[in-house]
């Protein structure tokens, strides 16, 4: 079964990621990947979470949320909070973000990922961590220029979405594969190799061991093709 845009399966998306893209944020970045298209933006604030206080360590957390007309519907906007789903999404787009993170040793501030997308067409968590994470680093090296402390920004990390259709194993899905998937999975890997996260789910069917690692040597390819975008984006 040919892909619905015509790609090979291992082949990504065109992928672009803009740094800078927001003139008053910290850091930040627009993260386009086939037709979803993620604002990335990073907020360094004064203070931390309770838990935190007192401590000298800083903080990184993350938000998420989808325009109205992100989708061919409109959907409500979420006045009162994160529904179910954008709530899932936020703590694995801030515990990614925090996997980045060498240490927290630049005082106590919180950086404040905020992800909105304004165009869904799949994999909008993935186009999250990985635009998320060059906004983290430009907002680390800001903090640090004018703290003089350590700017604790480690590794990039990167996520890239992963499925089975019709029992073939292709890479970086948009809505209509996500959607007619028999198994898909969103890998979350810290540069080079290291996994953070890896959700993979038989929505439609079921896969064994070595279909799971065909999988993920398939998203390693792509993952590495992001982390070359994102060296460019934070050097930029």
């Amino acid at each position: 079964m040919p892909r619905p845009d015509g790609r090979r399966p291992d082949e990504m998306r065109p992928t672009i990621l803009e740094p800078r893209a927001n003139p008053y944020a910290e850091g930040s970045c627009l993260a386009r990947m086939g037709g979803t298209l993620v604002h990335c933006t990073a907020s360094v604030e004064a203070g931390v979470p309770r838990f935190r206080a007192n401590t000298g360590l800083g903080w990184v957390t993350a938000e998420y949320a989808m325009l109205p007309r992100a989708t061919s519907d409109r959907s409500d906007r979420e006045r009162y909070g994160p529904g179910g789903r954008s709530a899932e999404i936020q703590r694995l787009i801030g515990r990614s973000l925090r996997a980045a993170m060498r240490d927290f040793r630049f005082g106590e501030y919180t950086i404040k990922i905020d992800c909105d997308v304004l165009v869904a067409d799949g994999g909008t968590r993935c186009a999250s961590i990985t635009g998320g994470c060059v906004a983290l680093a430009h907002a680390c090296a800001w903090l640090a220029e004018r703290t003089k402390a350590t700017s604790g920004f480690g590794r990039q990390v990167a996520a890239v979405s992963v499925g089975k259709i019709a029992g073939e194993p292709r890479l970086d899905l948009g809505y209509l594969e996500d959607r007619d998937a028999d198994v898909d999975a969103n890998v979350v890997m810290l540069e080079p190799d290291a996994l953070v996260e890896v959700q993979a789910t038989g929505e439609q069917g079921t896969f064994d061991r070595r279909e799971l690692e065909a999988l993920l040597d398939l998203a390693h390819s792509g993952l590495d093709r992001l982390f070359q975008l994102q060296r460019a984006a934070i050097a930029g």
